[in-house]
């Protein structure tokens, strides 16, 4: 099957399945709207909005080729960094470093990947940029809290940039006998790492009951990550034939990036929890921010990347 056969398929199953969450939460809008309303069910047909909305994005992006993904990429971490540079304390001797990191190392970052400079882009920001942006920092003369400060900002660029810029990197592995087909790889990692967030939710809604990490992100239980992760391996298994990868080793992928996935989530949720909200933003409908809709992609992304290109590329 070519690449065009292959995505075609991946969104015909993506809108048929989306179709029918829509149908199912109009049906059950209907039910409940002559007894108040739930906001539950209220809740759930916003994600199914949302989801809409962001397949659709997505499949555009990809329909645009290369820069059109990298382009979407890009504009997801610079929302991404925005949002969590808006939560953290940074203070007037910082705006310079920020500068740097918005408009310097962000869109850099995405060039490297553009043109294959993968020695470059692999060190630029967890070297130079961790090493650039305190220096500018200090100019200011403001060491109030200064460790803080620059390690918050290292730390955004890190989760929103660098490790969100690993999927379009992906568009760059040479892998034999796959050629051109790597945009298929993109939509197996953010298709698996999101449906593990998805039947998470699914899960813990039926069958939650044990609080996994009340004080860091009360709705995740223990049922919901085994069913979630389960059902998402499962799924990454079923995926293998856009993959390079065989059934096994697609779902032995499929496990290792949804844990990584779901302890990226717990790391971002308490991050939120320190700084006293619930959602990074509210961009997404029923979502919340754009972080909160990528926080686990962040941390699963590399780690795939790696697995990828350590494994599949000679």
């Amino acid at each position: 099957m070519n690449v065009s056969d292959a995505l075609f398929a991946v969104f015909a199953g993506l809108f048929a399945v989306l179709l029918l969450a829509s149908l199912a939460g109009a049906g059950l809008h209907l039910r409940v709207a002559g007894r108040g309303g739930s906001a539950t069910i209220d809740n759930l047909n916003a994600r199914v909005r949302a989801w809409w909305a962001m397949i659709i994005v997505i499949g555009l992006a990809i329909w645009a080729g290369r820069w059109g993904v990298i382009a979407l990429f890009g504009f997801v971490s610079f929302q991404c960094l925005r949002e969590y540079v808006s939560l953290t304390y940074t203070r007037r001797g910082d705006h310079l470093a920020l500068v740097w990191s918005f408009f310097f190392f962000l869109p850099l970052q995405y060039y490297l990947i553009a043109i294959d400079w993968y020695g470059l882009f692999t060190i630029l920001i967890p070297v130079y940029a961790f090493l650039l942006l305190p220096i500018v920092a200090v100019l200011g003369a403001d060491t109030t809290r200064f460790l803080e400060r620059a390690a918050k900002v290292q730390w955004g660029l890190m989760v929103c940039v660098y490790c969100v810029s690993h999927v379009p990197a992906l568009l760059a592995l040479d892998i034999p006998g796959f050629e051109g087909r790597n945009v298929l790889l993109i939509v197996f990692v953010v298709l698996i790492v999101q449906a593990s967030d998805v039947f998470q939710y699914v899960w813990g809604k039926l069958l939650g009951r044990r609080k996994l990490a009340p004080a860091v992100s009360p709705s995740k239980t223990v049922e919901g990550l085994v069913g979630g992760v389960a059902s998402a391996t499962l799924v990454g298994a079923a995926m293998w034939w856009i993959t390079p990868f065989s059934p096994l080793q697609a779902g032995a992928i499929a496990l290792v990036i949804n844990l990584a996935g779901f302890f990226g989530g717990l790391v971002l949720s308490a991050i939120k929890r320190d700084r006293g909200v619930k959602d990074w933003g509210y961009m997404v409908e029923g979502h919340g921010g754009m972080l909160d809709r990528v926080d686990s992609l962040s941390f699963a992304a590399p780690i795939f990347f790696h697995i990828v290109r350590y494994w599949w590329v000679p």
